[in-house]
């Protein structure tokens, strides 16, 4: 069994329809689920973060988020919002 999960939830995350951790039969299967996944939240959530798809121990790929210099504000109403202060609503 392979596993993507999130590594943090912003709040875009948690009000879309994506699941925080979901199972494959197949590596392949994990693989692409887990770039494509990653691709349309860096396209279409706001753009307050970048996500990027990695592979980690065993069976297990993580889909990472880190602030975009140039993002938005992630559904705060404020552009300065950062994920260090929690004011961005990760998780």
């Amino acid at each position: 069994m392979y596993t993507v999960h999130m590594e943090r939830e912003c709040g875009c995350f948690q009000r879309s329809e994506f699941e925080s951790q979901k199972s494959f039969e197949n590596q392949q299967d994990a693989y692409n689920y887990a770039n494509i996944a990653a691709e349309i939240m860096s396209e279409d959530f706001c753009g307050k973060h970048i996500f990027v798809a990695q592979k980690i121990d065993g069976n297990d790929f993580v889909i990472r988020m880190t602030d975009n210099p140039h993002g938005g504000s992630c559904g705060t109403g404020s552009s300065t919002s950062s994920c260090s202060t929690g004011s961005c609503g990760c998780n």
